[in-house]
């Protein structure tokens, strides 16, 4: 399977070019502020899935699925901050936020699946 076929990669880079367009329409000060933070955080789910496909041993690749879950987590938090802040309104919120925890419960899926596959071997 080549990496672009990983659905919890394909979600990733989905969720986060909808998170570069919402950036690129903010404020100076906005974008400066949050607005960066959130768009690196939001690269970076994506980033670390591929880094850690690339990588030779299962472990290697789930830690970095760990990182990424952590990027997962830190743009909820930049999210919450921008709706908490009247950045974006509460359904656009909402329904990112909902797709960050959906692909938040694939994700421990596939690290579940990488920690069984690492077990076997």
């Amino acid at each position: 399977m080549k990496l672009e076929e990983l659905r919890i990669y394909q979600r990733a880079n989905e969720i986060s070019d909808e998170i570069w367009h919402l950036v690129t329409k903010m404020s100076y000060f906005e974008k400066d502020t949050i607005g960066k933070q959130l768009a690196r955080s939001a690269d970076s789910i994506s980033a670390n899935i591929a880094e850690g496909y690339g990588r030779f041993f299962y472990k290697e690749n789930r830690q970095f699925c760990f990182y990424s879950r952590g990027s997962l987590t830190e743009t909820q938090n930049w999210l919450g901050k921008c709706n908490r802040r009247q950045i974006i309104d509460s359904a656009l919120y909402k329904k990112l936020d909902d797709q960050l925890n959906d692909l938040h419960k694939s994700l421990n899926a596939y690290i579940k699946t990488l920690g069984e596959t690492a077990n076997d071997n």
